[in-house]
């Protein structure tokens, strides 16, 4: 499947089932029912898995969020993938791992001759280098992607099936991000060869220069393939009904069956269905209309999946996902600009009790958006405690009181009196990101702050967050379980043309941090230059960092072959007995 480049680094083992964060043990064995071994894996059956909402869109290089990369990584392939026990790197669409030029300025590519796209087009090095072009068209609506390859300056084919890629600087993660890259069909994404007449070299220019076909290309990849996707991964999509279900078919011709170092898929149908209410899901669980809840509440852990016949149909397994909860202050705006002013939320963030509960203890508060297993965590940070007087004293000092007698604080700014009064937003059906936020609300109340709570459905919250329409938002992010790269989310570059620093931090430091720990091939240098990284974060609290969620996802037990991962469930691994199979396709998928 393919590589997310999101989590381009992939490294230590997560905590299984329960004990101290700093524990770490192998995986699970493969999970068999009964404890049995009951054969060799076989293909049939179809998988329902719980979507709580659309994705944003299905186009492989301008969506950004959790659901579109779920589903594309089953649609899309790269040059290389990762082990999911080592998290090494190894070759996917790649024949190998690339050659490494000794001043680490060029990576060279063997493409393997077998690799087919879905359409049953050969996948050549005209592929990788046009996917490599549409990263970096400045038409095409990805910013949070175009940063990891702000260094890449030029791509050549050497041959048909053989391509360089050059860099003007080191970056440590190069070989990773390079093999990490979406392989698009030039035939099917650019049908006109738009892009034919460009090199990338000439794309990191001026795009005021580019000749109009490039953006009319740009333009074109925007509108016309968000909800058509076309890979070289073993499921093609078929279907999408909005609101209720995508469905993704095994591709019977799929060019990785049978070769070794390749995933197998062996169910025959992934059905991605939409409940944006998470007891409606879990009634769907129970009633057989679903067949995987990757991430329970808390609550329904506790409380509703506890029964005799709950645990005689399902199985429910436990890990730490390397994924955070924050809640994060715009800090373009006028409250939010002075940093005792976010010092304060976090110390009227009760985050202990949140965890306690809210998660039902299911989860560890955090302090960086590192994550805790990583050697650059910065353990010796001081977590902010639940201090309300404390923040009191800062909302102070820095100049808030209630000088007209209304019960909210005020303070006059950029020449106008406002009160201390602001909105958290949340994505509607989260039933946990509304609770810190009401849970901060109702704490708020008692200190003279007048603080809202909105559930907005998540297409629309996310086009908020891009386009830092906001006052406060509950989000949160997937961590890289190997080496973390912050530059995406914290770079003030990235607060510019949608990128993921949607609360718009600059600090000129941190930016400097970030770009020298790019360029470092020294493991304890950048451990150093992350720990200084973290300690400016901890003090400027531009996020009031929550926790990282114990997940506890529930399957229906005719499924074999589930293991935990480091990083999480595999269900492309997953097959079901012959016996125990509950669908039969009447068409063979194509």
């Amino acid at each position: 499947m393919r590589f997310d480049l999101c989590r381009c680094a992939l490294a230590l083992l997560l905590l299984i089932g329960c004990g101290d964060r700093g524990e770490r043990r192998e995986a699970d064995a493969p999970a068999v029912a009964g404890g049995q071994n009951i054969g060799a894996p076989v293909n049939g059956d179809w998988l329902v898995i719980h979507s709580l909402s659309d994705p944003e869109q299905l186009n492989p290089l301008t969506s950004n969020d959790a659901s579109s990369s779920e589903v594309n990584g089953y649609i899309f392939e790269s040059l290389l993938g990762r082990n999911p026990r080592t998290l090494e790197l190894k070759p996917v669409i790649a024949a190998a791992r690339p050659e490494i030029s000794e001043d680490k300025l060029a990576y060279t590519f063997k493409i393997r001759k077998d690799a087919r796209f879905q359409d049953g087009q050969p996948v050549k090095g005209e592929d990788v280098l046009f996917s490599v072009k549409a990263i970096k068209c400045p038409f095409v609506n990805a910013p949070f992607l175009r940063v990891y390859f702000n260094s890449l300056v030029d791509a050549t084919l050497l041959d048909p099936y053989t391509i360089r890629f050059t860099i003007k600087e080191p970056y440590f993660l190069n070989e990773s991000v390079l093999g990490g890259i979406t392989l698009l069909p030039r035939h099917y994404y650019d049908p006109e060869n738009l892009l034919k007449g460009v090199t990338v070299r000439e794309l990191t220019q001026d795009p005021a220069k580019l000749p109009n076909e490039v953006k009319r290309f740009g333009e074109q990849f925007n509108r016309n393939y968000n909800r058509n996707p076309l890979g070289s991964g073993p499921y093609k999509f078929n279907s999408w009904k909005t609101g209720r279900e995508i469905e993704l078919l095994r591709d019977a011709n799929y060019w990785g069956s049978g070769k070794e170092g390749i995933d197998q898929p062996h169910i025959d149908r992934l059905k991605f269905r939409v409940v944006n209410n998470m007891d409606a899901a879990l009634t769907r669980l129970k009633s057989g209309s679903l067949d995987f809840i990757e991430a329970l509440q808390p609550v329904q852990v506790v409380r509703g999946t506890n029964s005799e016949r709950f645990n005689r149909d399902f199985k429910k397994y436990e890990y730490y996902a390397p994924t955070y909860t924050y809640i994060g202050w715009n800090n373009d705006h006028p409250i939010f600009r002075d940093k005792r002013v976010r010092q304060a939320m976090t110390y009227f963030t009760d985050r202990q009790q949140i965890v306690k509960s809210v998660l039902f203890g299911l989860g560890e508060v955090v302090d960086s958006p590192i994550y805790f297993f990583r050697p650059e965590y910065d353990k010796s940070l001081v977590s902010y405690p639940f201090d309300p007087k404390k923040a009191v004293e800062l909302l102070n000092e820095a100049g808030w009181k209630d000088t007209d007698g209304d019960g909210i604080l005020d303070k006059v700014i950029d020449g106008k009196r406002i009160p201390l009064r602001f909105e958290i937003k949340v994505n509607a059906g989260n039933a946990v990101r509304e609770s810190v936020a009401l849970v901060l609300m109702d704490e708020l109340k008692k200190h003279g702050v007048a603080a809202s709570v909105r559930q907005i459905d998540w297409t629309i919250f996310l086009n908020d967050v891009k386009n830092h329409d906001f006052d406060a938002v509950v989000l949160g992010w997937a961590m890289s379980t190997t080496e973390p790269d912050a530059y995406q989310v914290w770079h003030s570059s990235q607060a510019a043309n949608q990128g993921s620093n949607a609360i718009s931090y600059r600090n000129p430091r941190v930016d400097e941090i970030l770009e020298r720990y790019r360029r470092e091939f020294d493991e304890k240098k950048r451990i150093q230059l992350y720990k200084e990284f973290q300690e400016i974060l901890h003090d400027e609290q531009p996020y009031t960092f929550l926790h990282v969620r114990k997940t506890v996802s529930a399957l229906h037990r005719r499924f074999q072959g589930v293991e935990v991962f480091p990083d999480g469930l595999r269900p492309i691994d997953w097959w079901v007995p012959v016996s125990k199979q509950k669908y039969a396709d009447t068409m063979t998928p194509q």
